[in-house]
């Protein structure tokens, strides 16, 4: 990711929120022109989303060498993303998100896409350890992780310090269900419902 383009993109939003935060203000604070930041994100959205809350470049965490290890390490990774500087422009983020079908058919076939490739990358290791008898829906372990960490930053507008001992929280408890087999292979989302 252009570091210019990171910075000036935090500069903005601290200076003007979200809703004051533009591409050409952005460019001008990067010093670059609002081709190249087109060459890279698609839209406003895109950009705030990767330089805030998740690069298209994110890896797996380290395999840990457990379910529980790797899920704790996805987790946090994942609360110390929504908790974050700009973690706080999530909701309006989100809100531009669902509201544009082609940002967010753009949207999940980029950031969700990728997280959901590392959630199958951890799957599969717990698979070849033994520690699971079949891999279970990936959406469904991305809904388990994601939701209730956006719920307490998000919907209950809870303190962001508290984040890692939730996500904590979170890994214990989808660890738990995954090693007792208590989710389906398959659900009925939006995703795979053409499946």
């Amino acid at each position: 990711m252009d570091v210019s383009i990171a910075a000036a993109v935090r500069e903005v939003i601290a200076a003007h929120g979200y809703g004051g935060l533009t591409v050409d203000a952005v460019a001008l604070s990067a010093g670059v022109s609002k081709a190249t930041i087109y060459r890279r994100y698609s839209s406003k959205q895109e950009m705030t989303f990767a330089v805030l809350l998740h690069d298209l470049e994110e890896v797996p965490p380290a395999d840990t060498g457990s379910l529980h290890g790797d899920l704790t390490a996805l987790a946090r990774q994942i609360a110390a993303q929504v908790s974050g500087p700009g973690g706080d422009t999530l909701s309006s983020l989100l809100a531009d998100i669902r509201a544009d079908p082609n940002l967010r058919a753009r949207f999940e076939q980029t950031f969700i896409a990728v997280e959901r490739g590392i959630i199958t990358t951890v799957l599969d290791r717990a698979l070849a350890r033994g520690e699971l008898a079949a891999r279970p829906d990936p959406v469904l372990v991305q809904a388990l992780l994601l939701g209730p960490l956006y719920t307490w930053l998000v919907v209950l507008d809870e303190d962001p310090t508290h984040t890692t001992d939730l996500a904590d929280l979170v890994a214990t408890m989808a660890t738990t269900a995954l090693a007792a087999g208590a989710l389906p292979a398959t659900i009925r989302s939006r995703s795979n419902r053409s499946r």
